[in-house]
């Protein structure tokens, strides 16, 4: 029997997400992750940094990676995001990821009250001077010029020799312009829940040409992504429980064109919400059909999930499942994610 393997002809990696609950639960869940085989989890940044959960997890574990999924660049100085990867990495002893992001201007200017910036060119210098810290953060350091920061280290203090110098990076993006970029300069891409398996195997072309194109190979990014899955064997209720969070996503006016790209404009125009209306979906869940939240999200048995999640392997290193989570109640979203490790633990006993 042909052993299964990820896209660089090795084993494949499974990553969860875990979410703030009280520290018993959280290293409880973090060690059964650990037992089933995942390699590692992340946290979102919903509100504060995710650097605090990842670190907690870090302390009740062994061998499960931790990262940030994703720490968004925008709302802290890139100096403190690397001496939090250094104390990460510290604590988890080698095991920390830094996963980074844009997010989109109406939160970073909505919700945390950040100056407008060009998303791009900011987090490439946050990436930039991130890297510069960990490496010489511990050492005398030369001054750093960029367009949105001018670090002269007047008041430093050295930091201790950090665990590793070049602590891995990997980027989250959604469209071409950012996924060309954490081609270019990241240690790994996280892509965007919104690409569904045909979407990703679609982009397999463009991810080898603009890794041509920056003289990389394939092996020098790991590619992450992140598919939505409702585990239910009663498959018609997990289309209706997945409906809210794909009516989230497909109307915020700054995914339009994205949705255009992959024939489902008309709909996101449809249900594109007004202004600081983007926690309630209750108005547009109706409009969203069940042939559009199978787009998106992976209904179904174990098994049916499986055979619809195969084709990312042809394209990515590691998946990271996430369960849909609007307007679900804590049972529903605990019988979800216990769905997630259900799926993980069959997906490795088949790759035995």
């Amino acid at each position: 029997m042909t052993k299964l393997t990820n896209a660089v002809g090795e084993e494949r990696k499974y990553w969860g997400v875990i979410p703030i609950l009280p520290a018993p639960v959280m290293g409880g869940m973090a060690k059964q992750m650990e037992q089933v085989g995942f390699e590692g989890c992340f946290s979102l940044q919903i509100y504060g940094a995710p650097f605090v959960p990842m670190a907690a997890v870090a302390a009740m574990t062994d061998t499960l990676k931790v990262a940030p999924g994703i720490a968004v660049a925008g709302t802290r100085s890139p100096v403190e995001t690397a001496y939090c990867a250094i104390e990460c990495d510290t604590i988890s002893q080698g095991r920390f990821v830094l996963g980074l992001g844009t997010s989109l201007h109406s939160a970073l200017e909505g919700i945390y009250g950040e100056p407008h910036r060009k998303l791009l060119t900011h987090l490439r210098e946050v990436v930039k001077i991130v890297r510069y810290v960990n490496a010489n953060g511990h050492k005398e350091m030369e001054p750093l010029k960029g367009e949105y920061y001018n670090l002269e280290w007047t008041e430093k203090m050295m930091t201790a020799q950090p665990l590793r110098e070049d602590i891995p990076i990997w980027i989250a993006a959604l469209k071409d312009k950012l996924t060309d970029m954490a081609l270019e300069i990241g240690d790994g891409l996280i892509v965007h829940a919104l690409w569904t398996a045909d979407y990703t195997n679609h982009k397999k072309p463009f991810i080898e040409a603009s890794l041509a194109k920056h003289g990389r190979k394939r092996e020098d990014v790991e590619i992450n992504a992140w598919p939505w899955v409702a585990v239910n064997d009663d498959k018609q209720q997990a289309i209706d429980d997945s409906r809210a969070t794909v009516a989230g996503y497909i109307g915020y006016k700054e995914y339009e064109s994205f949705f255009d790209s992959i024939g489902f404009g008309d709909l996101a125009r449809e249900c594109q919400l007004s202004a600081g209306e983007h926690g309630d979906v209750s108005g547009i869940i109706d409009k969203v059909s069940d042939d559009a939240v199978q787009a998106f999200v992976k209904c179904g048995s174990v098994d049916d999930v499986l055979e619809q999640i195969e084709p990312f392997w042809n394209v990515v290193d590691s998946l990271c499942p996430m369960t849909p989570y609007r307007n679900l109640s804590m049972e529903q979203l605990t019988s979800y994610n216990e769905g997630i490790f259900k799926l993980v633990m069959e997906a490795k006993s088949r790759e035995a």
